[in-house]
């Protein structure tokens, strides 16, 4: 292992080039579920490919979804981890938080993990602890249902900020009310439908849609 925290394996052909992409967004593996990474490991007519072990912690994983995605250590970019990889080298899931190590290969929309070698879940956050008890309170919205910005969310904390615009009040936002509407996660970028109103924190977000997943959005 590299000090930066990969090694390059090659199985008769070169080794990876340094990476070329930017992180990957789950949308844009909205129908990984139905793949098989391992046996895409090598092509189809015969040419060698190349494994690059990694380092890193899991980002967040969806065992219903059947995929999710890992952080490398020295900031390559994200790799994703299918479920059948997963299982098929002894592990039934994997906790966000959790240190793993693993042989990835690189595909075209990005780094896919082909083989786990090992996994640390002595620094996971496992479901049980994602939501302490009481850290969500009700908030009665004043809003209408307005057309807001993710500035910021991060999944291990539970918790982002959205914004309407300049000059208005950033907008707290709780895993839970997430999960109340049937959402998962939040990109930086990303629009979103809210009612909010004042709490806690400020103005919290009450209720939240996707952008195109709920009517009667506020002419203003």
């Amino acid at each position: 292992m590299g000090s930066d925290g990969f090694e390059s394996k090659r199985l008769g052909g070169t080794a990876f080039a340094g990476p070329g992409s930017a992180n990957i967004s789950p949308g844009e593996f909205s129908s990984v579920e139905n793949r098989n990474i391992s046996s895409e490991a090598f092509a189809s007519d015969g040419a060698s490919v190349s494994l690059v072990e990694i380092s890193g912690v899991i980002k967040w994983f969806d065992a219903s979804k059947g995929y999710g995605f890992i952080v490398p250590d020295n900031g390559w970019p994200d790799v994703l981890l299918h479920v059948t990889v997963l299982r098929r080298d002894g592990y039934q899931t994997a906790y966000e938080g959790a240190r793993l190590v693993c042989e990835c290969v690189q595909r075209q929309k990005g780094y896919q993990a082909f083989r786990v070698l090992s996994m640390d879940e002595s620094t996971a956050i496992h479901p049980a602890q994602m939501t302490p008890p009481r850290t969500h309170v009700s908030v009665t919205p004043t809003s209408g249902l307005e057309r807001a910005q993710v500035k910021w969310f991060n999944r291990l904390r539970g918790f982002g900020f959205l914004t309407c615009g300049e000059g208005t009040p950033d907008i707290f936002v709780h895993m839970e009310t997430l999960r109340r509407y049937g959402m998962t996660e939040l990109r930086p970028g990303q629009y979103v439908l809210v009612r909010f109103g004042p709490g806690s924190k400020g103005m919290m977000a009450a209720e939240i849609h996707p952008e195109t997943g709920a009517t009667g959005l506020s002419s203003h």
